[in-house]
């Protein structure tokens, strides 16, 4: 290629990004939309995902009401998780107050409680609301949690009148430690896979939007009497695109770390350079979307399926190990999936390539097949 081709391909990039820029800087509502909607989306997704279920509404039923019986239920008042709000006397009373919506958990403490619970074969039957399966996994932790603490307790008090004042005494003495996360915040687990589905979602929507809309208005073929080649068209749609969802992805993250109080443990550099990678992929797959949706309705339909299986196949709100290998590889796919695992490893744990390099490969392996295949397949349509 001689110098003055090179040029020439160059003025005719610069032009169609010029043409795009000014496009994007026209529809100045769509502009602002894209820009504040993920952040408004990230506000919704940090709060309500570290909103933790308490106060639940508890219908007791004490059948001993003796001293044993009281602290135990006292205990479970204290941990905040349950409000006491009804006593009964049986346990026919306490599945009517379940069925009848009245109480969240049922709490049935047996007539022999205190005299078992000095032989060590207490049992305290809880019965939970299982139609909503967010109560049952609150209210069954804490129960159980609660429990132990209690038998501990019972047993430290058995283990001082014998006269072992000493924790040593015990047989086992555990030491719990929690890395990168010590205060289990559930904001800190979220806001990176949260950037990752956010820009994922921008630079797939706007890419598509913009192709299927210049097809829609006719745009499109008065390109192809242009000198412009194909892939000078895709590289040109391409940039202020990048441009864009970068200015998103630095909002994001600033509001992450600066408002969220997520800590950010590695480099911001790589940091940025793999969210570039990744957002040059997300790109290519909304290209290759544009070449199969033939109006906005349709791309905005695919855009909403990419983000449904986002949420629940790249390990953003639930963990990928339990779930069937076939989900599992149908979540590779995605390349949230890899860009969510660089995230949080450099964010929370501020772990480098050394650690990266898999998912790093896998996402430029992804965004090099999916631009090629989404280059050719928009020669073809053009053609």
């Amino acid at each position: 290629m001689s110098w003055e081709t090179f040029a020439a391909s160059i003025n005719r990039l610069a032009a169609i990004t010029r043409k795009e820029s000014l496009q994007l800087l026209r529809a100045w509502p769509t502009l602002l939309m894209i820009i504040s909607m993920p952040v408004i989306e990230l506000f919704l997704f940090a709060y309500v995902g570290e909103a933790t279920l308490e106060h639940l509404t508890t219908v007791v039923a004490d059948l001993e009401r003796g001293s044993h019986s009281r602290a135990f239920i006292a205990a479970l008042e204290t941990s905040g998780f349950f409000d006491m709000e009804l006593y009964v006397s049986g346990e026919a009373e306490v599945l009517s107050a379940l069925d009848d919506g009245q109480a969240q958990v049922g709490v049935v403490i047996p007539p022999n409680f205190g005299t078992r619970l000095e032989e060590g074969t207490a049992q305290v039957l809880i019965i939970i609301d299982g139609s909503d399966s967010y109560v049952v996994q609150s209210a069954y932790s804490a129960a159980g949690a609660i429990a132990q603490q209690y038998g501990m307790d019972l047993l430290l008090e058995q283990a001082a009148r014998r006269g072992l004042h000493q924790l040593d005494d015990l047989p086992i003495d555990t030491s719990l430690r929690i890395l990168y996360n010590p205060n289990i915040d559930q904001v800190i687990f979220l806001v990176p896979g949260l950037a990752a589905m956010l820009l994922q979602l921008i630079s797939v929507n706007v890419t598509v939007m913009s192709v299927v809309r210049e097809r829609e208005l006719g745009t499109l073929e008065q390109l192809l009497v242009t000198p412009a080649r194909p892939l000078e068209l895709i590289i040109g749609k391409m940039i202020p695109s990048v441009l864009l969802v970068t200015v998103n992805l630095a909002i994001i993250i600033w509001l992450g770390v600066y408002w969220f109080k997520v800590p950010f443990q590695g480099s911001l550099w790589l940091f940025g350079w793999l969210a570039l990678l990744f957002i040059v992929s997300g790109l290519g797959l909304g290209l290759l979307l544009s070449t199969v949706a033939q109006n906005q309705k349709q791309a905005q339909q695919m855009t909403s399926m990419i983000m449904l299986l986002t949420m629940l196949l790249t390990g953003l709100f639930y963990s990928r190990a339990p779930m069937p290998r076939v989900v599992q590889l149908l979540g590779n796919l995605i390349p949230t999936t890899y860009f969510i695992r660089i995230a949080r490893g450099i964010m929370t744990k501020g772990v480098g390539l050394s650690f990266l390099w898999p998912d790093v490969a896998a996402l430029v392996i992804y965004g090099v097949i999916v631009i090629v295949v989404a280059a050719k397949t928009f020669k073809i349509r053009l053609d």
